[in-house]
């Protein structure tokens, strides 16, 4: 009897449990590829709207290569202190950023825009083409606390690429491996 008790919560928990935690991980937006709203927690908060914004910086300022290269990889602690070991040294958060740089270590800052493993995305080709960051990263200059802007769906990066004016490729392989 003992048995059959058992077997029934178990049941139970994998018949309600499982489909109420896989709605919860999408309704939580953690499927990559459709992450639109996703804002990590950073190990140090870092204001797009006070640099990109306020102080003017240049995305590729820090974000350095993207018309070189396909990735736009998070700046290294090299370039943050570029500026911080004047600016605003005696801050905290700066304190934290200036124990990575001495010790040789990178922030760990967490990936904001998830793109399934399967797709390869070109900073470079966008970034000679003459698009804006903001067509697909939105108003990151306004952003205290960055945030992925657009669903980055397969759907979306289509319907960009069908506009006339954007004379882009619709070719699966341009985009997947």
């Amino acid at each position: 009897m003992a048995k059959k008790v058992v077997g029934l919560i178990v049941g139970l928990v994998l018949f309600i449990g499982l489909p109420l935690f896989i709605k919860g991980l999408t309704n939580n937006k953690l499927s990559i590829g459709y992450n639109k709203g996703y804002m990590p927690d950073q190990p140090i908060p870092f204001s797009h709207q006070l640099h990109a914004g306020e102080n003017k910086i240049a995305c590729q300022y820090c974000h350095v290569g993207t018309e070189e290269v396909r990735h736009a990889g998070v700046p290294s602690v090299n370039i943050c202190m570029n500026c911080h070991l004047v600016v605003k040294a005696g801050s905290p958060h700066i304190q934290k950023l200036t124990e990575y740089y001495t010790s040789g270590k990178s922030v760990p800052w967490k990936k904001v825009h998830l793109l399934p493993d399967h797709v390869k995305f070109n900073h470079q080709a966008h970034v000679l083409a003459g698009k804006q960051c903001q067509e697909c990263h939105g108003p990151v200059e306004n952003m205290e606390t960055v945030y992925q802007h657009s669903d980055l769906s397969m759907g979306w990066c289509v319907n960009c690429h069908r506009q006339p004016e954007n004379n882009a490729s619709v070719n699966c392989g341009v985009c997947h491996y």
